[in-house]
């Protein structure tokens, strides 16, 4: 449903580079993450997929179309929610629900049934001005909007930065709804955490794709084994492990660190804390997350 080959994109007459040689495919119904940091070039590749962007260099597709010779019927075939919200702060709930449907020659009655389970949350507040919203109805009804003409792929780009842990949740159980409906989904997230909701993701740094793989198999391409390391004083247990000679890597993970070592040096280290202050340490072996492997491929 969307190929990309070989995408590189530049700004200020290429002194910045935006993407660099991106290439990879979504597949029909698949809930695809772009998993990055601000910056990385999510933005960019989302606004090329949906032809507000010319591409410097490479090609493109959405359901077969190409995104510079047909992107009139790209632009009637999906449904862009950016990151910013950008509908009509002035219209109500319903107004602006009842202006995208029109824009695209449907009504809501025709596909209600595509947003009723989102609708039925905002619909109370339908008189509401947009521009009145909390952030977690204004998603919702972003996500309407986008959603009313019945698109064939959904892009979402950042849909939860600044959206409460609640309606966060809820909005990744109705992406799950939307997919069991056959809708290709690619979905831009700065939160490692939500790239275990997808089928598949690409981790993205500075415009280049560092990995791309079901979130289960990246986690099983961690090379090395994994240890988080507690003590009761984590500021001085991250300075001392990091001056430990048989430390490969550390990172602070709430009140853990995560540390991998050099072969065989873990046995040395609680000797070592200890002779550091470090009486109630402990350390155990754990299974990696999406975010220590981000950290691992940055290195590598």
């Amino acid at each position: 449903m969307i190929t990309l080959h070989n995408i590189k994109k530049t700004y200020n007459k290429g002194a910045v580079t935006a993407v660099k040689d991106i290439s990879f495919s979504v597949n029909p119904g698949e809930l695809f993450g772009l998993i990055g940091p601000d910056g990385a070039g999510k933005t960019t590749l989302f606004r090329i997929l949906t032809t507000l962007l010319l591409a410097d260099e490479g090609s493109a597709t959405v359901n077969g179309f190409d995104v510079v010779k047909d992107y009139s019927q790209i632009r009637k075939g999906v449904g862009y929610m950016p990151g910013k919200f950008s509908l009509y702060q002035d219209l109500t709930i319903e107004e602006n629900l009842n202006f995208f449907a029109t824009v695209f020659g449907t009504t809501i009655q025709e596909n209600y049934n595509l947003i009723k389970d989102i609708y039925q949350q905002i619909e109370p507040f339908k008189d509401r001005r947009a521009g009145k919203l909390s952030g977690g109805m204004k998603q919702k009804l972003a996500l309407c909007c986008a959603l009313i003409h019945k698109p064939a792929v959904l892009f979402l780009d950042e849909p939860t930065t600044g959206v409460d842990v609640v309606s966060r949740k809820e909005f990744w159980e109705m992406l799950k709804r939307l997919k069991e409906q056959g809708i290709t989904i690619l979905v831009s997230t700065p939160y490692m955490d939500e790239a275990n909701l997808c089928d598949r993701i690409a981790l993205i740094q500075k415009g280049a794709i560092l990995s791309i793989d079901t979130p289960e198999g990246i986690i099983r391409s961690f090379p090395e084994k994994l240890y988080a390391i507690h003590s009761s004083n984590t500021y001085k247990l991250l300075q001392d492990v990091r001056s430990f000679s048989g430390t490969a890597s550390c990172f602070a993970f709430g009140d853990a660190l995560h540390v991998t070592f050099t072969n065989g040096s873990d046995k040395d280290l609680i000797p070592y804390l200890h002779s550091k202050d470090h009486p109630d340490v402990s350390m155990s072996t754990i299974t990696p997350g999406i975010e220590d492997c981000f950290i691992h491929l940055l290195k590598e």
